[in-house]
C-alpha cells in the first residue's frame, strides 16, 4: 500500500477557489480504481493549510491517479493558490492494523 500524506499552504485569497476545487477533487478521486481513501482538510492551527491523506493499494495507482483529468486541473491551478512550498511524505506500508482507542 502507498499512503501519501501533503501539507499545502494556500494564500487567503485564493482559499475558496481552492477549497471548490479540492471538494471536485476528493470526491472523483475516491471513484479511482486502486483508491483506498482520499481526504483532505484543513487543518486546525493553519485553516489556510490543507492536508491531503491518501492511500492507494500500490504504486500503479497511484500514478494512474496523477494521470486523471481532475487530479490535472488541480495540479494546473496549484501553483497560483500557493502561499510556500507543498511538504509531501511518500510511504510504503506493508501492513497496516486498525487499533482500538
Amino acid at each position: 500500500m502507498i499512503v501519501l500524506h501533503a501539507a499545502v499552504p494556500i494564500a487567503a485569497e485564493h482559499r475558496e477557489d481552492a477549497l471548490e476545487t479540492i471538494e471536485d477533487l476528493v470526491e472523483d478521486s475516491r471513484a479511482e480504481e486502486g483508491m483506498i481513501d482520499y481526504r483532505a482538510t484543513t487543518d486546525v492551527e493553519d485553516p489556510n493549510t490543507v492536508r491531503f491523506f491518501e492511500q492507494y493499494e500500490d504504486e500503479a495507482a497511484m500514478q494512474s491517479h496523477l494521470e486523471t483529468d481532475h487530479y490535472l486541473e488541480f495540479a494546473r491551478a496549484l501553483p497560483d493558490w500557493l502561499a510556500g512550498e507543498p511538504e509531501v511524505l511518500k510511504f510504503e506500508v506493508s501492513e497496516a492494523t486498525e487499533l482500538d482507542l
